[in-house]
């Protein structure tokens, strides 16, 4: 068995290998980095496990085997149950025990509730089985689970935890994840057969299933769209006052957070709301902006 420190080390190791997706584990104070990279390495692997059943971490790969819903479900319990004995400090299983030593370790001394962890896998299961949503409210909820802990959390290893923080972030949280969705559209059809759409407003829009996977996007699409990109927009302006009360450099990281999901919607504006021809996405001109528009936003 590795030690606490070997854990920590090989969860930096995997976050520095994925820095492009994760940037602010460069720029947080090196007295929070270990934290911040055992944190990464779970959510890193559970969502590994998500999609594939397994992770590049296994002595070896499953010759091209294609794991079932269920069973990526499973490996998800599996890896749940890591992280309840690594919570009630009780012994951990080998295959895991790299990034459970640390998380362990991390949520004794910063106080992370283990909530938000299991909040994670609740969702990370669920995109493993459910391929629809009937209201926003679902969608909602499901942010609620997939992206808010990952926010709360980052405030909380930086010593910014209270309610009306929480608030905020919550709302910039879901905000991002709702402009991903949105982003997605042509993706997450051809990938998994699912839509985040929900459905009561297909019906308000005249939408058809038919019409998430055949481009061009018709009128009642793009008028359903605007209205889920109108109120991310909103869910946006009422976060983005979080990061007035953060200090550098936490507050350049959550402006550049919120300025890069406006800065998606604005794209799919700027296509008159067809995500279904192509996905929009941000591009190295669009990035060098966004730094400038975060170094003079408030």
């Amino acid at each position: 068995m590795m030690t606490v420190e070997e854990s920590y080390a090989r969860c930096h190791d995997l976050t520095r290998e994925h820095y492009e997706n994760f940037p602010v584990a460069r720029l947080v104070p090196k007295s929070i980095r270990p934290y911040v990279s055992a944190v990464y390495a779970f959510a890193r692997t559970a969502d590994d496990l998500a999609d594939e059943g397994w992770t590049a971490s296994e002595s070896t790969a499953p010759d091209g085997r294609v794991f079932t819903p269920q069973e990526r479900v499973a490996a998800l319990d599996a890896y749940e149950e890591q992280l309840d004995n690594a919570a009630a400090g009780r012994p951990l299983e080998e295959k895991y025990a790299w990034i459970f030593l640390a998380l362990g370790d991390t949520i004794k001394k910063t106080g992370a509730p283990v909530q938000l962890f299991r909040d994670l896998l609740s969702a990370f299961k669920q995109d493993c089985v459910k391929l629809r949503y009937s209201t926003f409210a679902e969608v909602l909820d499901y942010c609620r689970r997939s992206a808010n802990p990952v926010g709360r959390l980052v405030l909380i290893l930086h010593g910014h935890a209270s309610e009306q923080n929480f608030a905020w972030s919550d709302q910039i949280c879901s905000a991002l994840q709702l402009a991903n969705f949105w982003q997605d559209v042509s993706v997450d059809i051809k990938k998994d057969g699912r839509i985040y759409v929900p459905q009561e407003d297909w019906t308000t829009f005249g939408v058809t299933e038919a019409m998430f996977s055949q481009p061009p996007a018709t009128p009642e699409f793009r008028r359903c769209l605007k209205h889920q990109v109108d109120r991310t927009y909103a869910m946006f302006n009422e976060g983005r006052v979080l990061s007035r009360h953060l200090p550098f450099p936490l507050s350049m990281e959550i402006r550049l957070t919120w300025l890069g999901g406006q800065t998606i919607l604005d794209k799919i504006v700027s296509r008159d709301y067809d995500t279904v021809s192509a996905r929009p996405k941000l591009n190295g001109f669009d990035k060098v902006k966004l730094l400038q528009k975060a170094a003079f936003t408030r």
